[in-house]
Order: structure tokens, then sequence, then C-alpha cells
């Protein structure tokens, strides 16, 4: 049995989520949901995740997971948000408490954190499933761009976080703690076994100017036609290119605030005494030349 699958773009971040139906029931799944944030008033705001709010109310589906493909540094979870509507459990990667563990450090965050986990519902491991109604769902780790990536396998589909990327973008950067370009490899030799048929969904897609972006390719396209690594890429050959490339990529504009929010569900850290929440900056920690930030982002 194969899932009922619906995009929803978030323009601002290039970010795809989704919520996946089981054909025969109301049960679903939400996967990768985004929180809107303005950063230079440090706010946050719920369009993107009220559109799919609606859309589940609508047809009045059964939320039975929120699942996240990994701790994303690109832009705030909104998987606690949607939580307070479907009171569904979040699922992550075991792999979340060492990426918090490392960002703990790296942020100075309070003793009483804990990098243990405990902040999400479900931690899975590899080969764990779960069950959305009659669809069954099975979990691939992922690791490389994150310690934490999963795939996410349900029927013919599989939701592959930012491990693969559309054909002509290629794959994801390995250059944030933890990232490990060869773990990458490794990972999407994981998803090249899996039936060429096997429908691919994206959690980014950058198109060049006057291209569509696109939520779905499958395993045979990306095999044949990525731009990184295809069926037949070398190890090797991918790990210098995957390692030079991203030398020379600028820092997404939200990592900060996002992997503060996001190791801790996207949940923002608790009040201090004033009650309110804070995000820090650590000054002169994150790797990047500064010319080059900044010609990146003109």
């Amino acid at each position: 049995m194969n899932p009922l699958v619906t995009a929803f773009r978030h323009e601002p971040t290039g970010t795809w989520s989704y919520v996946v139906q089981d054909p025969n029931s109301r049960a679903a799944a939400v996967i990768d949901p985004v929180m809107d944030f303005e950063f230079r008033a440090g706010r946050t705001f719920t369009e993107a995740a009220d559109e799919i709010i609606g859309f589940v109310r609508d047809r009045d589906l059964d939320v039975q997971w929120i699942l996240e493909t990994h701790a994303h540094a690109d832009h705030l979870s909104a998987a606690p948000y949607i939580q307070e509507h479907f009171p569904a459990p979040i699922g992550i990667g075991r792999g979340i408490t060492a990426v918090q563990e490392r960002f703990k450090k790296i942020f100075n965050l309070p003793e009483a954190f804990p990098a243990d986990g405990s902040q999400f519902d479900r931690l899975f491991d590899e080969g764990d499933t779960f069950s959305i109604g009659g669809l069954v769902g099975k979990v691939i780790a992922t690791p490389g761009h994150t310690s934490d990536s999963n795939s996410f396998l349900i029927g013919d589909a599989v939701f592959v976080g930012d491990s693969l990327f559309a054909p002509r973008f290629g794959t994801a950067r390995c250059d944030f703690p933890g990232g490990d370009a060869g773990l990458l490899f490794d990972s999407i030799q994981k998803l090249y076994v899996l039936p060429e048929e096997t429908r691919v969904f994206l959690c980014h897609d950058y198109p060049p100017e006057g291209k569509e972006p696109i939520s779905e390719t499958s395993i045979g396209d990306q095999k044949r036609e990525n731009v990184h690594v295809r069926a037949d890429t070398i190890r090797q050959e991918f790990v210098k290119m995957r390692e030079k490339r991203d030398s020379e990529l600028p820092l997404p504009d939200l990592i900060i605030p996002s992997v503060q929010v996001n190791i801790n569900t996207g949940k923002p850290m608790p009040p201090e005494e004033n009650g309110t929440s804070y995000i820090k900056i650590p000054v002169n920690i994150f790797p990047g030349d500064p010319a080059r930030q900044l010609k990146a982002s003109s």
C-alpha cells in the first residue's frame, strides 16, 4: 500500500513539508513542518504551519506522527506548534543526542538542558518501524549531513531530508559540526538499493532562475542524473568534491537561531528571569570568510 503525499512549499527557506496519508483511513503524518521566523525582529509566526493545519482539518485527518528528518539548520521547526493542535508524538533520529551535545557546548546552554533526546517523544534507530494507519514506515539512518539524519520509507515513498537534493542540485553539505562527506556517500548508497521507481521526496529545492522548484524525484532519476553522486560515482571522488564545495559555501542565514531551537524540538530555550526567551549569537566560533559570506548574500 502506497501513501498519498501532499507537499507544502516554504518559499523563504526553500523547504518542503509533507502530509502523508493512509489512502484507506484518516491516518496521517506531518514531516518537517516549518515555523516562520523574522530574524530582524526576532519574531516567530505560523503562516506556513497554519496552512498544514488547515489542510489536515479540512480533510478530518488523524495525525499520528510528527516526523523530523533531522535537526534543520536553515529553518525553525513547527513540530511543537503542530503538536499543540494534533497531539501526536514527535520523532527524530537517535543521533540528535550527539547534535545536542555538540551545540550545547557551542552555545554554552544551561547545564539543565539535557543532551539525551528527551525533548522528543521518540528516538528512531536504523530499521525501526512505525505505523500510519495501515501504512508501515521504516527508518533508514542516513547520517553525513548531520549525525541525526534519517530517511523515512513509507510504501513506495522515501523522505530523504537533506541527504539528496534534486538531481540538478546534488547533495547536502557536510561541514556542520558532526558532518562527514564519506558517511553521506555511504548513506546515499543505502538509498540507491531501493527500487528505481521509489518516489523520493526532498526537503529542499533551490531551482535555477526560470525553473520551478520540485519536491519529488525517483531513485532511478537520482542514480542516473544526480550531479554529485550517480550510481557509478566513486566514494573518494565524491568526498573530494563535497569537501571542496563545502569550503566555499556561506553558512545558512538562519543556522544560529534554527539549531538552538530545533535541538529542543522547535521550542525556544526556557525563559529567563524576566520572562523572555533568548537566542545566543556566539562570536567568532563558526568558520567562514566574512568577505565571501557578504559576497554570497549580496
